[in-house]
């Protein structure tokens, strides 16, 4: 969930399964993004991929995404939730500015949908299996405009833990991985990313910001039987700027 272009985390998580033989299912948000993966697709080595609409504020969406999946026959080993979305005016200014409405999009579809999917999807999961979602350092910390997608992030963390109890008897493990920043899309939309980008560079262990390559090696060990006792897990992926002070 949430391949945007080919900087998308979700897609370089994607090609990484597909180098380990994994069969992928792409969710888009709307019929006009169906072209754009589908000429993705056409990158990776298995050509047996499925593709559906789904509007994660939609229950209706979210109960067809299971129908679909049981449909075709498909028994589900992992899910990726790669989804965040705020309003563009309130990643810059201050956070107690955030109105009633984008404070409720922000959670809808970048926390709930987590729940909803994960809630949908469990009984498509009888051999148990892995959830992993994408979350970021300003749900920790004061992120200078990054407002309430850092509050909401924070809510999707401790989703996370509460998941993690509750599907652990059915043998499913749910983690996070907290990426350091990327040039996405996305990522884009937050007034001073560039800045981000460069303090990283300046101040993590590490001393260089990270890769869609990093992020997806974790997302595989996550996703495989190598992680098979982690469950609840933030996992930070960020060239270890998240132990630094200030």
């Amino acid at each position: 969930m949430g391949v945007a272009n080919e900087r998308s985390i979700a897609w370089g998580i994607a090609r990484a399964l597909d180098r380990e033989g994994a069969r992928l299912v792409f969710t888009i948000r709307s019929p006009r993004r169906r072209k754009n993966i589908e000429a993705l697709l056409t990158g990776l080595t298995r050509q047996d991929a499925l593709v559906i609409e789904l509007d994660v504020e939609r229950d209706e969406a979210i109960d067809g995404l299971a129908a679909f999946l049981q449909k075709e026959g498909v028994t589900v080993h992992g899910l990726v939730h790669s989804v965040a979305l705020a309003r563009p005016e309130e990643l810059a200014g201050e956070f107690i500015a955030t109105g009633r409405e984008g404070f409720r999009l922000a959670h809808e579809v970048s926390v709930y949908s987590l729940v909803a999917v994960s809630r949908a999807l469990r009984p498509l999961m009888p051999d148990g299996g892995s959830i992993v979602t994408l979350t970021y350092l300003g749900s920790e910390r004061v992120v200078p405009n990054y407002n309430v997608m850092g509050v909401a992030k924070a809510a999707l963390e401790a989703s996370v833990r509460y998941l993690a109890y509750d599907l652990g008897k059915d043998g499913i493990r749910v983690n996070a991985i907290s990426a350091g920043p990327i040039r996405t899309v996305s990522a884009r939309g937050v007034s001073g990313f560039s800045a981000i980008l460069k303090v990283i560079e300046e101040r993590a262990p590490l001393r260089r910001n990270i890769t869609l390559e990093d992020v997806a090696g974790v997302a595989v060990f996550l996703l495989s039987d190598l992680s098979r006792a982690v469950t609840g897990e933030v996992i930070h992926v960020d060239a270890g700027y998240h132990v630094m002070g200030l």
